[in-house]
């Protein structure tokens, strides 16, 4: 099999070193070159056609966002932001995946065994990039809530997603109408970006998005974001309505997990819409299967829309799906099923 071509760049010689070392260290991983900043790179890719770029978030005197844009533009092709994962670079790091970036990781740092477990993770998200789906973004089409919908006041949307999901739930919410049911959200991604994502794209979509709280009721015309903090998220209530935020042992790998979060939908809103985008993994597909034997309409995002056709493809394997379409076309079919 042939080996996955990364092209690596960093404004730091010694993380650009270092990143070389752990990937090269992965027979199924070359590393073809590495590069200090955008212009460089830019040229470097065009000789060299690599599977994946690794690129800093934060490069000092240098317009990494710009320079993404562009690649996603111009020249779709996975790519892989590596950063320090800070509040302070999560704002950056969001606009990044919303650009396209299949992923965001941390730079290996730590002891010992943080070290070899942020190395490994590294090469296996390197390697996940070369196998995704990467093409140029377009824009969302808002849509409008169906005049039935409107009756609906008992409706609940719950959405899971992981790798390919930022740049997909920018899409399908920003197409959302503020008249929206609530709609809770399990998003893979580290805790520090949670807030900064559910900022966002509050300010990009006509509903309202939050980070969840414990507690918090839930309202029609909000997104609750799962806080990545260490909790799963749950639906509590069945006439009044709220949010559950609790600690317990991660589900398929996974804290928060979509599977949680379905299955609790599953429990106390059984003419819910459940939908699961892109994604690694199989999260998401036991609860979305319970979702649907409860009564609730289920979608899945298509293979050809996916960045990484994995959580998808195996809820649909159990026959958890109603219907798959693509991300585009998801936005008018959930709201047809709130009117149902």
């Amino acid at each position: 099999m042939a080996r996955v071509r990364t092209l690596i760049v960093d404004d730091s010689a010694a993380i650009r070193v270092a990143l070389a070392r752990i990937l090269s260290a992965d027979p199924e991983i070359e590393v073809v070159g590495m590069a200090p900043e955008p212009n460089v790179a830019r040229a470097m890719i065009k000789d060299l056609e690599p599977d994946v770029l690794t690129l800093d978030v934060e490069m000092p005197g240098m317009d990494g966002l710009s320079f993404l844009e562009r690649i996603m533009r111009l020249r779709p092709m996975p790519v892989v932001m590596c950063s320090t994962l800070t509040a302070r670079g999560a704002a950056v790091t969001i606009e990044a995946l919303r650009l396209g970036a299949v992923d965001c990781i941390a730079k290996p740092t730590g002891d010992p065994a943080d070290l070899a477990r942020n190395a490994q993770l590294l090469r296996d998200t390197v390697k996940a990039a070369a196998r995704s789906s990467v093409r140029a973004s377009t824009p969302s089409r808002p849509v409008a809530m169906p005049a039935a919908a409107r009756t609906r006041s008992d409706a609940v949307i719950a959405i899971g997603a992981s790798t390919g999901g930022v740049e997909a739930l920018f899409s399908l919410l920003g197409a959302l109408p503020p008249d929206c049911p609530p709609i809770l959200v399990v998003q893979h991604m580290p805790g520090t970006f949670t807030a900064s994502f559910a900022d966002r794209l509050n300010r990009e979509c006509r509903l309202t998005v939050t980070e969840a709280t414990h507690n918090s009721p839930v309202v029609p015309g909000t997104v609750y974001i799962a806080p990545g903090s260490d909790m799963h998220m749950e639906l509590a209530g069945t006439t009044t309505r709220s949010i559950r935020l609790f600690a317990a042992d991660p589900v398929g790998g996974h804290r928060p997990a979509a599977d949680v979060l379905f299955q609790s939908v599953a429990q106390r809103c059984p003419g819910a819409i459940g939908v699961i985008l892109t994604g690694m993994g199989c999260d998401g597909a036991q609860g979305l299967l319970a979702m649907r034997h409860a009564g609730a309409r289920t979608f899945g995002q298509s293979k050809d829309s996916c960045v990484v056709y994995g959580m998808p493809r195996a809820a649909a394997a159990l026959g958890a799906i109603e219907r798959e379409l693509s991300l585009a076309a998801l936005p008018e079919a959930i709201l047809a099923a709130c009117g149902k």
